[in-house]
């Protein structure tokens, strides 16, 4: 086994036994997204590989905390600890943990290296298109949310609360997000992820009023 296939495998026991829209299905599909994006950009596919296996490592501890740890850099520095015990030279490193330490929206630092923009565009599409609504209603279903409610009040309505439906996720964050892409194929691709949600909660709407 190779080294990269150890890291993976060292990766994927973060993610056992845990049930989230965090979980190794979507790190395997961030990881589709970025090396499709990073073969048009001609971008290092190894860091980009590797930054994908390795991004959401501290999403658990994220979640057990409450928000006080940031995944982000928690699992930069478990990354560092992991590809430094596999060999990796320091260069090398310092380009992945940049990719991990840049990828989450909230974090406010942007990603300066076209591996972290490639990363975070991935990641962020992740949450878009049919699969980011999948997971929202998926989310939704989970805190017992409503199934629609298109004259949701953004301001008044909360998290984790019957009104946080997928319709206010798109309300609050997912409308947005294909403005925030970096590079030019995942803004190609974010353009159609974000009308087919458009498209998609228009259907819904007809739907909830018995159009047929």
């Amino acid at each position: 086994m190779d080294k990269i296939q150890k890291i993976k495998s060292e990766a994927q026991k973060f993610f056992e036994g845990k049930n989230s829209s965090h979980d190794w299905d979507h790190t395997e599909r961030v990881l589709k997204l970025a090396l499709h994006i990073g073969k048009k950009e001609n971008a290092d596919l190894e860091v980009i590989e590797l930054a994908s296996f390795l991004h959401d490592i501290a999403r658990e501890e994220q979640n057990k905390s409450s928000g006080q740890i940031c995944h982000a850099e928690r699992g930069a520095f478990l990354a560092r600890e992991i590809l430094e015990k596999h060999g990796y030279n320091s260069e090398k490193i310092n380009k992945i943990v940049h990719c991990i330490e840049r990828h989450r929206f909230k974090r406010g630092l942007a990603p300066e290296t076209l591996e972290a923009k490639i990363l975070f565009d991935a990641d962020k599409l992740d949450s878009i298109g049919a699969v980011g609504l999948g997971r929202a209603f998926q989310f939704a279903g989970e805190i017992g949310a409503k199934l629609h409610n298109s004259d949701v009040d953004i301001e008044k309505t909360k998290e984790y609360s019957e009104d946080d439906t997928a319709f206010r996720e798109f309300s609050v964050k997912l409308k947005k997000v294909k403005n925030c892409i970096f590079t030019t194929e995942g803004k190609r691709i974010a353009e159609g992820r974000h009308n087919f949600m458009v498209n998609f909660f228009e259907r819904l709407e007809k739907e909830i009023h018995g159009e047929v």
